[in-house]
Order: C-alpha cells, then structure tokens, then sequence
C-alpha cells in the first residue's frame, strides 16, 4: 500500500483499491504491531468496516467526495467520536460516551475518511512522554525502547507505524508537533483559533488547537484545508520558495541541544539558505511561564479532583493542581498578556516570513530511563516541548518535518513557523525542503 494519502486517494479514486481492503490492511497491522507500540486505545474495526463498504459502494458508482473519500485516519483519545468513549487516557473519563461528533470528526466523516478508533495519549495531555496513561506508554514505532513523545503519543508512533495513514491530535504546547518529531513524521499546529476545539476535551483552553499528524507534508496541507472547513485551499502548496525571508532565532531556541540534534539543523538551514529568499539570525524574547495554562487546566478539572482524585494518574493529578491557587485577577491579568503578546509577535513578521528552529533539542529518551527515575520525567518533557510551546503562547502556525536520525536511528524534526494565518507560508518552506530531502522516506 502506498504511503501518502494522495498517493492512495488516487488509487482509490481509479478503483485500483477498494476502501475495503484498505482498511483491512489498516486493522491488520493494528492487530500485529500494537501490542508493542499500544497506540490505539479502543480500535472500532466492525465501525470502520462498515465505513469503508459504504465508501466503496459510493466510489464504484462515481460519487467520490474527494481525497479523503476512503481514506483511514484515527483520533487521539481527547476527540469526540459520537456512540465511542472518549477517556483522555484516563480511568476517570472510562465510560464516558461522547453523544456526538467533534466538529472536526463531523468533517472527516463528510468527506468519507474511515474512522479507525481512538488513539493512546498522556493522561488529559497534561504532559510531553505518552508514558503517564491509564493505558500504559506508548512506544516509539522507529524504537520501540524510547518514548514517542506526548501528548498525541499514540496517533505520532501509528501514523509512522503505518497503521493509519493520517491522525488528528491536539497541541497546547507542543503535542502534535513534538511527538512528530519524535517518531519521524510530520506534525503541524495551525493558527490559534483556526480550526475548532468543539467537542475536544479542553487542557488549557487560551493554548489549545487540533492539527493533523501525517506522512508528508502534502497530507498536513490537505486535512488542514478539510478541517478548517474554510474555501481556503491550502493543499495548492506554491512551489517556488525563493521569496521566502527566513530568519533564525538562536536565542533559546538553540540552546541546551543534543550533538547530533545541532548537526542535522544546521545542515538543514545549509539547504534552506539555498532554497529561500534569505535566511538571518534574529532575537526573539519568550516568556517560559506557564502559570495561565497551569491555571485554566486546574479550572477545567476542579470539580472532578474533589469528587474523585484517586481516578486520576498521581503525576497527573499533582500536575493538576499547581494551578489550584491562582486567582482569578492574576488569571485576567495573564490574559491580558497573552493577548498583547500574541500582537506584539506580529511586528517580526514586518522583516521576516518565517522563522526556523529544532523542534525538540533532544531526541526521543529512552522509556525505562524514565520509569526508573520518575522525577526525571518532568524534566524531560519540559526539555522535550522548550522549542514547541512558545508558538502556543503567541498562536502562531508552525510545522515539524523530519530533517535527520541520530546514529541510533532516532528522528530528528525541524520546526518551521510563520506569521498568524500564514500556513501557506509554512507549508511553502516545508514542502520545498521535505521534496529536497527523503527523511519522510526512512
């Protein structure tokens, strides 16, 4: 089976493929290799089968609804599918039933992709690893020994797997790009408030979003287009990225960098420089606080951790309640900067396209490392989602594309990140430099 979705859309399209033996491909694979990543939480074969004949009978008598029509896709565990419990990864949400589709899973299902099941993830992606869930960790699909990076751990490790060929996770600070980068795979964080988080269970909701998880960056550009539910066609990537000003900020965001990690970025921006209008460095100020996300997520679960604390994971719950005292002035205040942050950003934007980074400054770490040593955990993550988070903070698009493995074979992701609403932008870069490489390939 091909590995990107155009590749297969166009299979299918011409009948070459039935929907059918897709996705039975998709199950069979689930079946044989998840006992090991435990990506999945709930796998809905008999769902997704019924799908996919009602997608082949459509495609057979000419009513193809378009490049997802027939395609499997899967959804981490925090996004309502209607009739499926959606459990956060956690014991507390176990018989929760969501009564109807997320509004990006009504979408998916409008255009005809098969819904595989709900995928495996840090416990109310309150964290970086994968490794705190009601369900166990989840594992690595390019090295099963190391994590595959959280919270949208599960749906990273499958794509790459080829279990599924696209998923929907979440990021509020970094958890559909870190985990990509992590497993190989290209994961991408649309403008904040771009796409709909209705009927996705909230973290923190000033720095919540939904973006697709896929295997090229062709595939983010196409569910992006679908989800957004806008006329805009992100999918018509332009292909000349030498106007493109590209500016690297070194400050921060290239500190505390593994060997291999700085190796296989400079390398990539040697290629960049080439590619693009210009490439600069430039200084860009963040603020590491997480004191308004700590707050809202305390917000969302306070009547759940005085009914029933011992549901919860206990890293999970102490997490939880770091943002039990903040009041509710401090809270206002907080937004307040947040919402001129998220302006201030915007001035870069006056002298540069796009700015370049590392996704994560390590590589995936291994998972035992972290078991044995719990309170190296939060370390880790934080570490892990250093690069990631500050473009929650500001709401801007930013994608992580695969640029390099470590001598061990552990992917390497390069970040790239654009002005508000400039995902075709993003797109642009990524695309040229993922068409001049084959690193989505390994």
């Amino acid at each position: 089976m091909p590995q990107s979705i155009l590749e297969l859309s166009e299979l299918l399209r011409n009948r070459k493929v039935s929907p059918r033996e897709v996705t039975r491909d998709c199950l069979d694979r689930i079946a044989a290799q998840d006992s090991i990543l435990n990506s999945f939480i709930a796998v809905t074969a008999e769902a997704a089968l019924d799908q996919a004949a009602q997608a082949e009978a459509e495609i057979f008598r000419g009513d193809w609804r378009g490049p997802l029509h027939g395609v499997p896709i899967a959804l981490k565990d925090i996004i309502d599918v209607a009739n499926v419990p959606t459990t956060a990864g956690s014991k507390l949400f176990k018989n929760r039933i969501a009564k109807e589709d997320a509004e990006v899973v009504a979408r998916l299902r409008n255009a005809g992709a098969i819904l595989l099941g709900k995928q495996n993830m840090h416990e109310f992606a309150y964290g970086g690893s994968s490794v705190i869930s009601a369900y166990g960790p989840v594992r690595n699909a390019c090295s099963p020994e190391h994590i595959a990076g959280g919270s949208s751990g599960g749906s990273a490790t499958a794509v790459a797997a080829g279990l599924c060929y696209a998923a929907l996770g979440t990021d509020t600070a970094g958890s559909v790009r870190e985990p990509a980068a992590l497993c190989g795979v290209v994961g991408l964080k649309p403008t904040f408030d771009l796409v709909s988080i209705g009927g996705v269970f909230p973290l923190a909701p000033s720095f919540d979003h939904v973006g697709p998880i896929t295997r090229t960056v062709a595939d983010a550009a196409l569910l992006l287009e679908l989800i957004t539910g806008e006329k805009e066609k992100y999918s018509k990537i332009e292909k000349d990225s030498h106007t493109l000003r590209v500016a690297v900020p070194r400050d921060f965001f290239y500190e505390y960098l593994d060997a291999e990690v700085t190796a296989a970025v400079e390398e990539a921006l040697r290629l960049i420089r080439n590619m693009a209008g210009s490439l600069r460095d430039i200084h860009l100020d963040v603020n590491p606080d997480r004191t308004l996300q700590a707050a809202e997520s305390f917000a969302i679960h306070a009547e759940y951790v005085a009914r029933s604390p011992e549901l919860y994971q206990p890293e999970t719950l102490r997490r939880i309640r770091t943002g039990e005292h903040t009041s509710q002035a401090e809270i206002q205040r907080l937004r307040s900067e947040l919402k001129k942050s998220r302006e201030d950003i915007q001035r870069i934007f006056d002298d540069v396209d796009l700015l370049v980074t590392p996704t994560t400054p390590i590589p995936a770490p291994r998972l035992t490392d972290l078991q044995s040593d719990p309170d190296q955990l939060r370390p880790n993550e934080i570490l892990l989602l250093r690069n990631t988070r500050p473009f929650n903070v500001w709401g801007l698009p930013a994608i992580s594309i695969p640029c390099g493995v470590t001598k061990n074979g552990l992917p390497i992701g390069l970040q790239i990140a654009g002005a508000h609403g400039a995902e075709k932008k993003v797109l642009q870069l990524a695309h040229a430099y993922e068409q001049a490489t084959n690193f989505n390939e390994i």
